[in-house]
């Protein structure tokens, strides 16, 4: 018994296959098999192809991902120690900040 295939049984493969037989004999069976070899054949390289594709293009994607991150780990060093600079300035220029006078509101 043939299971995973639509759920197709041997006793119904083996039915259709006498159908095919007999709707088209004995004459046409090699040929169509050949049709059905070839268009098979076609799809698997269509897949293949389209496959390969797939891969490319994820590859060149992860690349430009992976550039991207090693560029912002680069650089993350030097935001902070900008950042730092500034608020050690700020804080150099205003000491205290809770304690700057303020303009009533009018």
């Amino acid at each position: 018994m043939i299971t995973g295939f639509f759920s197709i049984s041997g006793g119904e493969i083996f039915i259709v296959l006498l159908v095919v037989f007999l709707f088209f004999g004995p004459d046409k069976i090699p040929e169509i098999a050949r049709w059905i070899g070839k268009a098979v054949g076609e799809v698997k390289k269509a897949t293949s192809e389209i496959r390969d594709e797939l891969s490319k293009e994820t590859d060149d994607i992860r690349k430009q991902a992976d550039d991207i991150k090693k560029d912002l780990t680069l650089e993350s060093p030097l935001v902070k120690k900008t950042s730092d600079h500034r608020t050690k300035t700020a804080k150099k220029d205003n000491p205290d900040p809770g304690k700057q006078k303020r303009e009533p509101h009018l």
